[in-house]
């Protein structure tokens, strides 16, 4: 099993080794900071200067020869939480828009009516259903049933006498 250790390039000798850990040493701190005060979150701050100096790490043999790798590091950095901050916006503005609507709750009437048609049959209740609350034509819910027309309209007749009974019960 490969650790996580092993998964990351090694420098080529024990010389870049030494050179990136005193380089890290330096400058981990001072960049966090930094990274701290513009996010206003410490860990965030660690983890994406600590992310930015992994990078760094897999390139040291070619960074290390640069006038400053400070620089490159320091810029991977603040791109990195620049973009972090986007994606919070975003997602914070998504939110915003997802919140819970609150309405008022249904009538005593509603809430009667809904207690009856349950204790109605199924096809007398969706015959009713369709076409008082959705405003389905007898023809609508023929076709849609696969029925005729008559049998929707003995539904309905038949559902209207049950919800009476159980209406004023």
């Amino acid at each position: 099993m490969m650790t996580a250790a092993a998964a990351v390039p090694r420098a080529s000798t024990t010389d870049d080794q030494r050179d990136f850990d005193d380089f890290y040493a330096a400058k981990f701190d001072v960049l966090r900071s930094q990274l701290y005060a513009y996010l206003g979150d410490r860990a965030e701050a660690q983890d994406l200067v600590q992310e930015a100096f992994c990078r760094a790490y897999t390139r040291w043999a070619r960074l290390r020869k640069y006038d400053d790798p400070y620089a490159w590091v320091r810029r991977v950095a603040w791109n990195l939480a620049t973009s972090r901050l986007r994606r919070q916006k975003t997602s914070a503005l998504f939110l915003r828009r997802q919140r819970e609507e609150h309405h008022d709750g249904p009538s005593p009437d509603r809430v009667a009516l809904v207690v009856a048609l349950a204790k109605i049959p199924p096809k007398l209740r969706k015959a009713v259903v369709l076409h008082y609350l959705g405003q389905l034509s007898v023809a609508e819910i023929a076709a849609q049933e696969d029925v005729a027309e008559g049998t929707v309209k003995s539904w309905l007749s038949r559902g209207r006498t049950a919800l009476a009974e159980h209406l004023q019960g």
